[in-house]
């Protein structure tokens, strides 16, 4: 079993990430850590965890942890899962993991001199959801991909909200901008090339609240929208010369609707709908991190991989700022 403890009392934490640890049959939540030892202790309480902190430090010296899980505000998230791999702990860390690409490099380094595992938490890559699509694509069930098109809205214009405040990392491509790359990344085995976008900020927040973006994949394109401050929707359709993948709630399964895959072949008159019913994307997410950390065969998202993924945002942000394409 591997042991966990979790950096902060945050909200995707007490209400998805906790519940799913102590869910997975390899895992275990034993510590939570806070920088106010009640809430520690109130948040242990409530999951049966038996070591609570009132500070990240403590934790991270203590014994009674393999490795933590952080889901701080996204500014942290390179200081904190530097300092957990300096103090020997295996570090799963919410997306993003950092906020440009060459941040990266410092964990890489970390992760390499103290012989740890560091993945960023991308849940939707262990989902079966994704597995399928995957599989479906390079069984060639809808020809030659050309056209992938996708859009992931909400709307929150709260002032308080971490998402809604530069300091600490907001912002809508950060966010949720990071999915439609990811999974198409995951799903096609491709990288983006270039990309041309068009980005707009909240005059109040000065954090990016729409983009509309373009990528060339070379044999395929990408194109997509995302928003913080529009009717929530979520879609990914994967568009090919016999046919077609309609992803429903690709991402956050639970609260845009049922998990299903759609898949439509026109050349064999084909249509068929995947469904996948409560498949605990956190659990899978949690129960693969143990496996890979433990030493067993797992397929984690690697730090390698994150990096690849920022510097497609970063390239996003980059072309936001002029007319055409922007290398990635």
């Amino acid at each position: 079993m591997l042991r966990f403890g979790i950096l902060s009392t945050a909200k995707i934490g007490r209400e998805l990430v906790i519940p799913a640890i102590q869910d997975a049959e390899n895992c275990v939540v034993t510590a939570i850590a806070s920088r106010e030892l009640s809430k520690a202790r109130e948040l242990a309480d409530r999951f049966s965890v038996p070591h609570a902190f009132g500070s990240y430090e403590e934790m991270l010296a203590s014994d009674t942890i393999d490795a933590v899980y952080i889901p701080l505000p996204t500014s942290q998230h390179v200081e904190w899962t530097i300092r957990a791999a300096d103090a020997g702990k295996h570090v799963l860390c919410e997306k993003p993991i950092a906020l440009k690409a060459g941040e990266i490099d410092a964990l890489i380094a970390a992760r390499d001199r103290n012989g740890v595992l560091v993945s960023e938490a991308f849940m939707i890559t262990y989902t079966p959801v994704w597995h399928k699509v995957r599989q479906l694509l390079r069984e060639g069930a809808i020809g030659r991909l050309r056209q992938v098109q996708g859009a992931f809205t909400y709307f929150n214009r709260d002032p308080a909200n971490m998402r809604n405040i530069p300091a600490l990392g907001g912002g809508g491509l950060p966010d949720i901008g990071v999915y439609p790359t990811i999974t198409t990344r995951f799903a096609t085995g491709a990288e983006p090339i270039r990309v041309s976008a068009t980005t707009e900020r909240d005059p109040e927040f000065g954090t990016d609240i729409y983009s509309s973006v373009r990528a060339d994949f070379g044999s395929f394109e990408l194109s997509f929208y995302i928003s913080t401050q529009m009717a929530n929707r979520q879609i990914m359709v994967f568009h090919g010369t016999e046919g077609f993948i309609e992803v429903k709630s690709p991402f956050n399964a639970d609260r845009y609707g049922a998990e299903e895959v759609e898949l439509t072949n026109q050349s064999h008159g084909l249509s068929q709908i995947f469904r996948f019913p409560d498949s605990r994307q956190y659990r899978l997410e949690a129960e693969a991190f143990a496996r890979a950390a433990t030493g067993g065969e797992a397929e984690v998202v690697t730090l390698e991989n994150s990096r690849r993924n920022q510097a497609f945002i970063d390239a996003i942000y980059r072309a936001s700022e002029k007319d055409g394409w922007e290398p990635v």
